[in-house]
């Protein structure tokens, strides 16, 4: 039987090296990979928020309350995606050498009814990410590469393991940047393609009716999605999208926290680090052009004390909300701020101390719902295989 990289190789004209496989999850090397876009800066005097507070709100009290009365939680749905991406070959088209990364997506939903978590919604996806000069014409990429697909599935040992392939083109054009590698542009490639399939989720929650002010969705990272330039054209920017997330927040594990300037334009990093525990601080107003002219709320919640944590930024997790129309020119409600704040600090609990090292700044139910995604991938070597 035929593997992958010989059908792709037989129909798209290409000369295939079979060069060594590997994860590149194995042979990443230590550095800090954030949750939100670490370029971005917010300032603390463009207030988020319809109240006016200069310094952080104490939450503990709110969050005793909730828990006590015995009242469901804000939170209902969480909601988490994931990607695992392999080099599987390197891949000849006129003379120029291109490497071939394959993928596999999880986009996992869970529910949290009667204090139980269980399956919403979930998909796994298994993507080849090949140059758009595997096109050679350049005609109609969208047809082009759904036939490559659709060789590679009609394969006897994909049939037979029921297994699917979705074959998409990556750019090989680094003009914004000479430094960044092939490598980068295919697995940006597949993170669109992942972010997509994320949209899709929220949009099918909404159209469902699953959503509520009683109902709100959790999602794992930023909620900053960029302009995409290829997918669905209904879910390409989030203006379009914007009011599938009325009820959806955003909370990251890990952020930029230069990224925060004070009211004379200085770094207030520290203004985080020596947030108290089970403080929030005032949201801050945040807007990215880039991002399709959509203003966000975003704000830092203290889940830890410091003291017990390895860094000042360990047990801080940033949140963010999309501002819908009425919330552009008032703010977020403070009311509304203080009652999801004080659910995520009520989220904290019980903790994943010594399975995940970033156990501080995880949200229990979110580390199950990543656990359960994470759990439906193949193996890498039987992933390998295929190719």
């Amino acid at each position: 039987m035929p593997k992958i990289m010989e059908i792709i190789a037989k129909e798209t004209k290409g000369k295939s090296y079979h060069t060594y496989k590997y994860s590149y999850d194995s042979i990443g090397l230590p550095s800090i990979d954030y949750d939100d876009d670490p370029d971005k800066i917010m300032k603390w005097r463009d207030s988020g928020e319809t109240g006016d507070a200069k310094k952080p709100i104490p939450l503990k009290q709110l969050a005793d309350q909730l828990s006590q009365i015995g009242e469901q939680p804000l939170i209902k749905y969480f909601l988490d995606g994931s990607r695992h991406v392999y080099k599987v070959d390197d891949i000849a088209y006129n003379k120029r050498v291109y490497p071939v990364v394959a993928g596999q997506i999880g986009i996992g939903c869970c529910k949290r009814e009667n204090k139980r978590m269980a399956k919403e919604l979930f998909s796994r996806e298994l993507i080849i990410a090949l140059p758009k000069t595997a096109n050679a014409d350049g005609h109609d990429d969208v047809a082009f590469f759904s036939s490559k697909a659709k060789k590679i599935n009609d394969s006897e040992e994909l049939k037979k393991l029921s297994l699917e392939f979705s074959v998409i083109p990556y750019k090989i054009s680094t003009t914004g940047n000479p430094n960044t590698k092939l490598d980068d542009l295919a697995i940006a490639a597949i993170q669109d393609y992942m972010i997509e399939s994320e949209k899709k989720v929220v949009a099918e929650l909404v159209k469902n009716k699953k959503l509520g002010q009683d109902a709100y969705l959790l999602k794992d990272g930023s909620l900053e999605y960029k302009v995409m330039r290829s997918g669905r054209e209904d879910l390409r920017t989030l203006q379009k999208i914007k009011h599938n997330y009325r009820w959806v927040i955003g909370v990251s594990k890990s952020f930029n926290p230069e990224s925060c300037l004070d009211h004379t334009g200085k770094p207030n990093s520290n203004y985080i680090a020596d947030l108290p525990v089970f403080h929030r601080t005032p949201v801050a107003r945040y807007e990215n052009i880039h991002l399709g002219n959509v203003q966000f709320g975003v704000w830092y919640i203290r889940l830890r004390d410091k003291f017990r944590t390895q860094t000042p930024f360990d047990g801080v997790v940033k949140v963010e909300k999309i501002m819908m129309d009425e919330e552009i020119d008032n703010g977020i409600d403070s009311d509304v701020i203080d009652l999801i704040s004080a659910n995520i600090i009520n989220e904290r609990n019980p903790t994943c101390y010594g399975t995940d090292r970033r156990w501080a700044n995880h949200l229990y139910p979110v580390f199950l719902t990543e656990s359960y995604v994470k759990s439906k991938y193949i193996s890498t070597e039987m992933f390998l295989h295929l190719f």
